[in-house]
């Protein structure tokens, strides 16, 4: 093979090929240094004397389906000037590994189309191999990211497995870029972001979370200066959840059996936005006849669909008050369930209307956190925590969004 080929294909200059070898579906490409002189891997010093030899064998990108292996004698040396023993360097390849970086590069790229296990089975290696290699490129260029340029933050948390286990997320909302992947949910598992935002010297304007007290707490702590604001996705969350257990309520008390079998099934009708119903499966007509049989449900179900409103105001000082009329209505309804939620926005009333400001949300990382779920789904689970807050650092990134 000429040296050439050598370069072009393997990336392997300075050094000559004696022979090739086929031999069981693999090609073994045997090479020497070539005449260069020898110098200390360490200081660099050309003061040294030879010390033997260390065979070893490099696995390559294979060409086709054959696999190919690069082999050669490595000189050890002893430097005169700092004293060690130790084998010459190898341009095209980490001495503490047994590939070649043309075989990292080519495994990289593969990563980009699928999974480690169809990397692994593909190239006749340990799945153990192909996500060494992806660790430390990702630890190379996703483990500590910039945080001087923040200024917009969505908070969150996802659940990573049975048993309360979970993994809060920090997102920025301007790249949509994971800048931040901590262990459990609340102040603690934020305390090393907060830090690393400290010595960044970032200029935090506005962060969205959702109304926990602990994010609450932990936000206001550190980040004296930035504005809350309260997602309105979980608003909505929490009048669903309140409005499901009202229409549960409601037809257990119900004794008529018409009556309980108009409201029975159409929890999904009511949770439904109103242009998403389906009229071709009647669910419109459906939803009409449960609410003109029970007056508190449609009284409910009206003031959430009135709430909804609240973020399409054309300012701020109407935004609010549309909320305190809203807040007045459901107050004097007479219905336990709305006075309950009208008490819970105007304690976050602040955090809500702060949307007119900064019109921010967690939306973005609720999309994020799908992905998340998908990747985990694909790989069957991370045995390895840090790997997988890895690949969440990583998952803006189109070509290692979805690979397991």
């Amino acid at each position: 093979m000429s040296t050439s080929l050598l370069y072009h294909a393997f990336g392997i200059v300075g050094f000559q090929c004696t022979s090739t070898e086929y031999k069981s579906g693999q090609v073994t490409f045997y090479i020497t240094p070539g005449d260069h002189p020898l110098k200390c891997p360490s200081c660099k010093s050309s003061k040294v004397i030879r010390r033997g030899r260390k065979t070893r064998r490099f696995r390559a990108a294979p060409i086709g389906r054959k696999s190919v292996f690069i082999i050669l004698d490595l000189p050890r040396i002893e430097c005169k000037d700092c004293g060690v023993i130790r084998q010459i360097k190898v341009p095209f390849a980490d001495v503490r590994r047994s590939y070649t970086h043309n075989f990292e590069r080519y495994v990289l790229e593969l990563s980009k189309l699928t999974t480690i296990q169809d990397i692994a089975q593909h190239l006749g290696v340990g799945w153990d191999m192909i996500k060494d290699i992806q660790k430390r490129y990702l630890l190379k260029h996703f483990a500590q990211p910039e945080l001087k340029h923040l200024r917009y933050l969505a908070i969150d948390e996802i659940s990573l497995a049975k048993g309360h286990r979970y993994l809060t997320i920090v997102m920025d909302l301007e790249s949509g870029a994971i800048v931040f992947v901590g262990e459990g949910k609340g102040t603690e598992s934020l305390k090393p972001f907060f830090k690393r935002l400290k010595w960044s010297k970032a200029n935090i304007q506005a962060v969205a979370i959702d109304m926990s007290p602990a994010y609450i707490s932990a936000v206001k702590d550190n980040l004296k200066k930035a504005a809350i604001v309260f997602d309105h996705f979980h608003i909505v969350k929490l009048f669903n959840d309140q409005l499901s257990e009202f229409r549960r309520d409601l037809q257990r008390e119900v004794k008529d059996k018409l009556k309980k079998e108009v409201l029975k099934g159409t929890r999904w009708l009511l949770l439904k936005n109103p242009e998403n119903l389906d009229d071709t499966h009647n669910e419109r007509q459906r939803l009409e006849e449960a609410l003109k049989i029970n007056k508190p449900l449609a009284t409910v179900y009206y003031m959430k669909e009135d709430l909804r409103q609240l973020w399409s105001q054309k300012d701020k000082a109407s935004a609010l008050r549309f909320l305190t009329d809203w807040m007045e209505r459901a107050a004097t309804s007479g219905i336990v369930m709305l006075k309950k939620i009208a008490r819970t926005i105007g304690a976050y009333r602040t955090g809500l209307l702060a949307y007119y400001d900064y019109p921010i949300s967690t939306g973005p990382l609720e999309g994020v956190n799908n992905k998340i779920k998908t990747l985990k789904r694909q790989a069957y689970g991370f045995r390895d925590i840090l790997f997988f807050k890895l690949k969440i650092l990583a998952i803006h990134k189109t070509k290692y969004a979805l690979i397991g």
